[in-house]
């Protein structure tokens, strides 16, 4: 069995952002030359998440308002973690959107569903954050 490592770098201009990263992902496999295996993609930093879901960007203000509503950023004084950093609640989003996702390689081809593609959560950013892809098989 192979392996293939790769560090993706992501730096949003934005303190929350959703970013598209299939293309990313689908350039890691063909390097790594992996026909048939599984494919790790995970968000290397606690604020930030990836998952698999629509690339549609009604779906994705959803997501937003969804997540606004369930871990607010505002009031920074909610939360017993903001002290030193005011970011309690990218943490919690983190959490509800997920570390990350594996994704099926069959005939060198990430095997998706109609519709899904790979996104990177960002929830605290505007920094230099890191992403691992991660692929084993033959």
């Amino acid at each position: 069995m192979k392996s293939y490592r790769k560090e993706l770098r992501i730096k949003t201009k934005t303190r929350r952002a959703f970013v598209n990263i299939t293309r990313d992902v689908e350039q890691a496999l063909a390097e790594s030359r992996i026909r048939e295996g599984l494919c790790l993609i995970n968000s290397m930093h606690i604020t930030s998440s990836v998952f698999i879901n629509d690339n549609e960007s009604g779906l994705h203000q959803d997501f937003e308002r969804w997540l606004e509503k369930l871990a607010p950023e505002k009031p920074h004084s909610q939360y017993a973690h903001n002290g030193y950093e005011d970011n309690a609640d990218a943490h919690l989003k983190r959490t509800l959107m997920g570390r990350e996702t594996v994704v099926a390689v069959t005939n060198g081809k990430l095997d998706f569903g109609t519709w899904e593609a790979i996104f990177y959560g960002e929830f605290d950013g505007m920094r230099d954050k890191r992403l691992l892809v991660k692929i084993i098989g033959e």
